[in-house]
């Protein structure tokens, strides 16, 4: 196994990776839509999806990989209302349309409306 770290996606806030390595498969950590220059999310669900896939694609890119080879999803809304708006945005990002589950929870970490992670083949 390989740990995977970038500096282009939030730090985790907790006792866990952003990614590992096993074979030839990355399994990503949850993404919060967290700007990682800044610490910032954005207010709405378009934003947060846009910046939570940036995050998944930079932990991605420093594994070696691309979201064009992401195998599965598993995403997390606070809102299922939310759920037309969050494809509309996810589907510019997970253009292969990877396999997922896709589903509304009672809270999300820092208040967020959304939250992607990944396995991807490297």
């Amino acid at each position: 196994m390989k740990l995977v770290e970038s500096k282009n996606a939030p730090a985790a806030i907790g006792p866990y990776s952003q990614a590992w390595i096993s074979g030839n498969l990355v399994f990503t950590s949850g993404q919060l839509p967290v700007n990682p220059e800044d610490g910032k999310m954005p207010t709405d669900i378009t934003e947060q999806c846009v910046q939570s896939c940036k995050n998944v694609m930079a932990i991605l890119e420093e594994a070696g990989t691309d979201m064009s080879r992401v195998i599965k999803t598993t995403c997390y809304l606070a809102d299922i209302a939310d759920f037309t708006a969050f494809n509309q945005a996810y589907s510019n990002y997970f253009t292969n349309k990877p396999a997922r589950s896709c589903f509304a929870v009672k809270d999300l970490p820092k208040g967020a409306l959304c939250e992607i992670e990944a396995i991807a083949e490297i």
